[in-house]
């Protein structure tokens, strides 16, 4: 067989391959009308095995998008009828850019609309149930999304035109770390905006205590808003806003008073006589060594007050504890301490012949932590 021959036949085989891709291409747009009937009978075949409403699914996520649906179908058939000509790289590289082109698009419109649809029906109202409002953090999500599903149809162009991915991932992997330099400080902000959503630290209107500068006092303040690059910050007494960048919020020790517990306990004690000023600051002595002993009371604001007993002619000592906590467990625990603190101020008390008795219990009063 001589040349000659050699090329009829290759003439010959590449008009019946392209007539053959031309003729399912041509045919392509009658099939692809029949996608989104598959997928409604794939929705209702679902049904059967998992918990799903078929018809409130497709109206909600794919009827609006039918018009869509069709031209992807139509260029996913023409995409497998292109194997036909890959035999031929020139003619296939030519034919498949438009093809794959048109196919990457198509799918990541469908995919970016599906998702929005998504997050606005389903996200944001567990978002909304989980943490009680929705923030920025929903946007931060649907964004990461977004640039997911645009790398995912640049591979899937890439494939379809036998590209190497490798080579292709080098090159963005050198470029990436360019430009991973270049905006450094703004994927810093970035990632830190992320852990600061992640983790809820602090929500807007709690009151935090943070340190900016280790040789300077801590900052005291209550949050403004939380945005996408920093969080804004009223600083108690001035009374001005500090604008911190979420990735130095990030990095700080944030002690968040809001979430603290705290109680305000109060005991009476009615002695049975009329206790002068030196007896009434005996007293005081008495409870501040003996709540010295225990932890968790702040002994800046123990208080004792004393006034005219009601039920019979002598003094009474009011006398006040604020006991602070993380959690409920720290609490019941610290309440436990208080009684012990209790018993031995009535047990010094006794050594100094001031005799006394309690006309109520303990009581107990929530109250908000603030700065």
């Amino acid at each position: 067989m001589d040349i000659e021959d050699n090329l009829t036949l290759y003439f010959i085989e590449l008009m019946v391959r392209l007539g053959l891709f031309t003729l399912v291409a041509v045919f392509a747009p009658f099939l692809g009308r029949r996608f989104p009937k598959l997928i409604w009978q794939g929705l209702k075949l679902t049904q059967l095995f998992v918990s799903l409403n078929a018809k409130q699914t497709y109206d909600n996520f794919i009827k609006s998008f039918q018009n869509l649906i069709t031209i992807t179908g139509t260029f996913l058939i023409i995409a497998l009828a292109l194997s036909l000509l890959i035999k031929y790289e020139d003619l296939y590289q030519f034919i498949g850019f438009f093809v794959y082109l048109i196919l990457s698009v198509t799918l990541a419109w469908i995919a970016l609309k599906i998702t929005r649809q998504l997050i606005r029906r389903s996200v944001i109202l567990v978002v909304q149930r989980w943490f009680g409002e929705v923030t920025e953090a929903v946007l931060i999500f649907e964004t990461l999304i977004y640039v997911f599903i645009i790398i995912l149809a640049g591979i899937l162009f890439a494939i379809g035109l036998r590209l190497n991915i490798t080579a292709i991932v080098a090159s963005l992997g050198i470029s990436g770390v360019a430009v991973a330099f270049g905006a450094q400080q703004t994927l810093s902000r970035l990632f830190g905006t992320l852990e600061i959503y992640l983790d809820r630290p602090y929500r807007p209107g709690e009151y935090i205590r943070i340190n900016f500068n280790p040789y300077d006092e801590d900052a005291y303040g209550r949050i403004e808003s939380i945005g996408l690059r920093s969080t804004k910050i009223r600083l108690i007494a001035r009374n001005t806003i500090a604008v911190v960048p979420n990735s130095l919020m990030a990095d700080k020790n944030i002690e968040n008073v809001s979430r603290g517990k705290k109680i305000v306990a109060m005991l009476c004690l009615d002695f049975f006589k009329v206790l002068d000023s030196g007896e009434r600051a005996l007293v005081k002595q008495v409870v501040n060594q003996a709540s010295q002993v225990f932890w968790g009371f702040d002994q800046a604001s123990i208080h004792v007050q004393f006034c005219a007993s009601d039920e019979q002619s002598g003094t009474r000592a009011r006398i006040i504890f604020f006991i602070s906590s993380a959690d409920q467990s720290s609490l019941d625990l610290r309440k436990r301490l208080l009684e012990l603190a209790n018993s031995a101020i009535a047990h010094k008390l006794g050594a100094y012949n001031l005799k006394f008795n309690t006309p109520e219990p303990v009581v107990y009063i929530d109250s908000p932590m603030s700065l």
